[in-house]
């Protein structure tokens, strides 16, 4: 039905109860209005669902002005509650209805926040009221609080039986909403053979079944029929394709990673009930509802018939550690939960997003999303307990503290580990130099490995370090020997991240050998120095790039050089400067040493200092379209980009991809 200018201005939010009541006043009374689905066409599915069934307790939410209740009643469905949280509305609707069908119940009421004790209702009947819900601008959280109340108030055994568009957005919600304990069936809604609507109208139909159970859902609408709007038919048709290879996953046994909602909705049956020996892996957190996502472990204790400290407890697993056969290994997790006397323990992991989070700050990040996951026990009063593995260093010397005007206070540390890679035979041989940065709460912007120098190369260190060695052997009391026989391994890359970036040079290995097969030196460019780390690493695996490092900071060019073995010569070179300006000044120039028509190498490996912008790694004027149309430029035809790319956001991250294709593209 068309809608009036003012009507339709009346009705800029879905969701606002104000719009709605001024919507239904412009419209005035006794007259009722379907947005889609008229009644002809949607009597013959919706009567086969409720066939024999007239004493059926029928909820209506969001029912406005529809004539749909007032059908089913005057076909003997006598027992049909309607709730609308306009005022007006249910005030004309009762006007219009009392007297001649004096059973028909109508109820003010926001049907995200029904007062309907649990399992009311046989049958509930949705037609376009979670479409109004799920504004695109409003995301799904109101569609999502509906669907809670929804389930909560229909009996086990009951029908939802939900009337949409079937946008994406919208079906995407039902779909994974409705996946775990749900039988769920979809058709398409024939239309009028008069009606010229642009859009497809379908029925979801949603039987409320043994909480865990996934069903493949049941699909009436064929590829090969005609709809009113084929585009919208198809794309229905693939989404649940998609769905349904998802719930046979789910099926097939393997084990799964699942989502904190899927928990919730039942996925491994009642969070509240401990099923022993039960261990479910899953993730934490999300975008806008924690600072950070978290992979985590569910376990129930095999055997319930000990006595227990904890009912339920959370143990925090720190990066350093996470690779532990005690902690990596299913086996090794039984053993912590033995060990941690708790009935269900959650075991939580840090990785490099959390790097630069403080623990107190996780710990309060984890407490709201774990709540969900406590069993229920009427005894427990004490909060949950959150116990946490060391960071795996077993001794730490902290060689220097310095503070930059850029930077801000740094920490060199050289610090000795329990367990490295799980080798627990060369433990006391395997130690490493850090460098951390304060103002992300303790990032540990490089790592590097430290070795023994042969005495040969321990007397040329002496001989040239002289003055530095004398005020290192007043620090002898610490790490295992002496620091003067010690020097870092730059043919190992400590830091992951690192690795990534060396198999990213693999997308122009076949450039790189050809350069050095014909002498050519290779024109690479990194912004950031750090501990001088990757640069060294390059410089002795590949001899033949001509390295150039851009750093804002002068400082971190002296504590690389003093503390992580870093040196220049005619290939390896710093330019202390902004990493920005540089390459946009340079973008047209041609490439280092004797030879142009090399490939050239950009890699821009720095971190933020400003997190609010979701980014930890690089900051986001690095990621903007000038920037990256200026590192094209700075680029020869077939020259490589590497980005050390680190967002919480999985939003940002995306964006940052995309523009990167775009810039690609142009």
């Amino acid at each position: 039905m068309a809608t009036t200018p003012a009507l339709h201005d009346a009705l800029l939010d879905f969701t606002s109860r104000e719009n709605w009541d001024k919507f239904f006043a412009l419209r005035g009374d006794g007259d009722s209005f379907e947005w889609y689905a008229e009644w002809p066409q949607i009597k013959a599915p919706l009567l086969s669902l409720l066939l024999g069934e007239e004493g059926t307790e029928i909820l209506v939410p969001g029912c406005g002005s529809s004539s749909l209740s007032e059908q089913l009643y005057d076909l003997g469905f006598r027992r049909i509650t309607n709730v609308d949280f306009s005022r007006i509305i249910v005030a004309d609707m009762l006007r219009r209805h009392a007297r001649v069908r004096p059973q028909m119940r109508w109820r003010v009421m926001d049907m995200t926040n029904m007062q309907f004790p649990d399992g009311s209702f046989d049958f509930i009947l949705d037609k376009g009221g979670l479409d109004a819900l799920m504004e695109p601008e409003v995301g799904t959280k109101l569609g999502m609080k509906y669907l809670d109340e929804a389930k909560r108030v229909l009996k086990s055994g009951g029908k939802f039986a939900c009337f949409t568009l079937a946008e994406s957005h919208v079906l995407d919600l039902l779909l994974s909403e409705f996946r775990f304990g749900w039988d769920m069936t979809i058709q398409a809604i024939a239309s009028e053979p008069s009606s010229k609507s642009a859009f497809q109208t379908f029925m979801l139909v949603m039987v409320k079944g043994k909480m865990g159970v996934v069903h493949t859902i049941k699909s009436l609408v064929d590829q090969s029929a005609e709809y009113c709007n084929m585009q919208q038919a198809n794309a229905v048709i693939h989404a649940l394709q998609n769905e349904n290879k998802i719930r046979e996953s789910h099926n097939s046994g393997v084990d799964i990673l699942f989502s904190l909602r899927d928990l919730q909705l039942g996925a491994i049956g009642d969070l509240k009930v401990i099923v022993p020996g039960r261990r479910r892996q899953l993730i934490l957190g999300e975008q806008g509802s924690s600072l950070y996502c978290y992979k985590a472990v569910l376990m129930d204790a095999k055997n319930q018939n000990e006595t227990f400290v904890y009912h339920c407890g959370v143990f925090i697993v720190p990066k350093a550690r996470a690779q532990e056969w005690l902690f990596a290994s299913e086996e090794g997790q039984w053993l912590v939960v033995e060990s941690a006397k708790a009935a269900r323990l959650i075991m939580v992991f840090l990785d490099s997003r959390h790097a630069s989070a403080d623990i107190d700050v996780v710990k309060k990040d984890l407490s709201p999303l774990v709540m969900d996951l406590e069993p229920e026990y009427p005894e427990e009063t004490d909060p949950m307990p959150f116990m946490m593995a060391s960071d795996g260093v077993k001794q730490r010397d902290i060689l220097q503290e310095v503070t930059s005007e850029i930077t801000g206070p740094m920490v060199v540390e050289d610090v000795l580990y329990e367990n490295v890679d799980g080798d627990q035979s060369c433990m006391s041989e395997k130690m490493f130099r850090r460098l951390i940065f304060k103002r992300s709460s303790g990032l540990v912007q490089s790592e590097a490995l430290l070795i023994r120098e042969s005495p040969s190369d321990e007397t040329d260190s002496k001989t040239k370090n002289s003055s530095a060695s004398s005020k290192k052997k007043s620090q002898k009391k610490g790490l295992t020997g002496s620091k003067d026989s010690l020097r870092v391994d730059h043919s190992y890359l400590g830091s992951s991240y690192h690795s990534s970036i060396i198999c990213g040079l693999s997308l122009v290995a076949s450039a790189l050998s050809a350069a050095a097969s014909s002498g050519e030196r290779v024109s690479t460019t990194i912004v950031g120095l750090g501990a001088g780390s990757l640069p060294m690493f390059l410089h002795g695996c590949l001899p033949h790039l001509n390295i150039e490092v851009v750093e804002l900071d002068p400082m971190m060019e002296e504590v690389a050089t003093k503390y992580f073995g870093f040196s220049m010569d005619e290939q390896l070179k710093v330019h202390l400067g902004d990493g920005i300006k540089f390459i946009e000044e340079n973008a047209h120039s041609e490439p280092n040493g004797k030879d142009s028509d090399a490939v050239r190498i950009l890699i821009v490996d720095v971190d933020s200092s400003d997190l609010s912008s979701g980014l930890s790694c690089p900051p986001a004027n690095f990621v903007e379209d000038a920037f990256l149309m200026s590192a094209k430029k700075f680029l020869s035809a077939g020259g490589l980009l590497i980005i050390n790319l680190v967002a919480r956001s999985s939003a940002v991250r995306e964006m940052v991809i995309s523009r990167l294709k775009a810039v690609r593209r142009v």
